[in-house]
């Protein structure tokens, strides 16, 4: 006999023929929608699908359905109420924004049964994609022939190899998640599982139960056992998007796992063996942090040990047309292919792009759903000053000059300006580097900390 699916019942009324009748197919999870909201609804992994009844919900005090409906999270509700929705009233803009069907009393069992499975098979093909990169584009962030991003791919494929946890540090926008990725799928690891948990919306209170997991009855609403993102990500690799987030205390609990790789859910007792690789991403200096007191330095040790830092956009401007060549190339199939013009290249080029990766991702989308014509122009990137950049004196003389400076910037500030070591990264000899130098004249800098002590090649 195959095994009930759950689906949730979020219902005044816990006794009704429709829910009997659902019983028989599936394995109904009930919350009363006029008691309050539990902080953590321990809802099985599976539960993915649910139904609303409004019939007897009671107002009032109450909390109201949209509450419930954020706090459970699931990826489909299907509504039953009295009477069909009148259209600009409350039940009718929840219905359209939460909801994949509707159904007015009396309920068709077979239809409504139908539906619900119908939704249960979307959400496979949903689980699926989710566990694809996020965005299409993204893979194009570590693409490119300058000396940073080519120093960038080639540590993460270095550290790829390892079992130990790689922290990836940059701005936002220079493509951490791709990175993160990237590890992953480089990795002897790449056949199992890889999680993302996103450190800014963990709760502090739900921390433990979230990484660990809970035991069925560890609290009132544990109604089943649940496996934390740790134990999901047994076997592969767990990423901690924004691990600066993070509070002390929580930073703790993290602590814990490292230190011993094991972990306990909340309400058991049993010490399960956790074997997965931690990646961490932040867009802030954690040493800084370390010193201010808002980042644990032990934490910080023990997943900063491999450090990969992505590169600036504008620090690798000579990627910029084949990156954008390739955005255009791979969107929108089945439409016409665009193309840029050349005064367009030059705006894209001449832009400063404080928002990197993403700010250059988000203009060429814009592009591509606003020209109608076959070819872009400066004007329909949206860039501030791009009919200015448009008629700049642009040679190729003059681009290989900008690229050429741009890697002489870049390769002083990855050997923390040793010009020895600045001259292996571009490999030319150091009589070859000071001549650039003096040509290019890149101006007076400052020492900071290179991307990672000793890791130079």
């Amino acid at each position: 006999m195959m095994e009930k699916r759950p689906l949730v019942w979020l219902s005044a009324e816990k006794n009704t023929w429709i829910r009997k009748e659902l019983e028989k197919n599936w394995n109904l999870i009930h919350f009363n929608l006029d008691s309050p909201i539990p902080m953590w609804a321990g809802l099985p992994d599976e539960a993915r699908v649910g139904v609303l009844e409004l019939s007897n919900h009671a107002g009032g005090n109450a909390p109201w359905p949209e509450s419930w409906l954020e706090a459970l999270g699931l990826t489909y509700w299907v509504a039953i109420a009295p009477e069909r929705p009148v259209s600009g009233t409350r039940i009718a803009k929840l219905i359209v924004r939460y909801c994949s069907d509707f159904h007015t009393s009396p309920v068709n069992y077979e239809r409504i049964n139908t539906v619900l499975g119908h939704l249960w098979g979307m959400t496979t093909i949903l689980e699926l994609h989710h566990n694809l990169p996020h965005d299409d584009y993204q893979d194009l962030a570590l693409l490119g022939n300058s000396q940073p991003i080519k120093h960038a791919r080639h540590q993460l494929r270095r550290f790829s190899a390892t079992l130990e946890p790689v922290l990836i540090t940059g701005e936002s926008g220079t493509g951490k998640e791709a990175a993160a990725w990237f590890v992953h799928t480089n990795s002897t690891r790449a056949n199992g599982p890889l999680v993302f948990v996103n450190c800014a919306a963990l709760p502090n209170t739900l921390t433990q139960s979230e990484l660990f997991g809970y035991e069925k009855g560890a609290f009132t609403s544990a109604m089943n056992s649940r496996k934390g993102r740790l134990e999901q990500a047994n076997g592969g690799s767990l990423v901690f998007s924004g691990i600066d987030e993070l509070q002390l205390e929580q930073q703790s609990v993290l602590l814990r796992f490292l230190q011993e790789g094991q972990i306990e859910r909340v309400g058991g007792n049993a010490q399960i063996q956790v074997n997965c690789r931690i990646i961490a991403t932040t867009s802030q200096p954690l040493p800084e942090l370390v010193s201010l007191g808002r980042f644990r330095s032990d934490v910080y040790f023990r997943l900063g040990s491999l450090e990969v830092k992505l590169p600036l956009l504008k620090d690798r401007l000579e990627d910029i047309p084949a990156l954008a060549q390739e955005m255009l190339e791979g969107s929108l199939p089945g439409s016409e292919r665009k193309r840029l013009s050349k005064g367009a290249v030059r705006s894209l080029v001449n832009h400063t792009w404080p928002g990197n990766f993403r700010e250059l991702q988000n203009h060429l989308r814009k592009a591509l759903l606003l020209c109608d014509q076959p070819v872009i122009e400066a004007s329909d990137l949206g860039l501030p000053d791009a009919e200015k950049g448009a008629d700049v004196n642009f040679s190729l003389k003059e681009f290989r000059a900008r690229a050429d400076r741009q890697a002489l910037i870049c390769s002083l500030r990855l050997a923390n300006y040793n010009v020895s070591e600045a001259a292996k990264l571009l490999k030319i000899s150091r009589v070859s580097l000071y001549r650039l130098l003096s040509k290019y004249n890149p101006g007076p800098h400052n020492r900071q900390t290179p991307y990672r002590k000793g890791d130079l090649p």
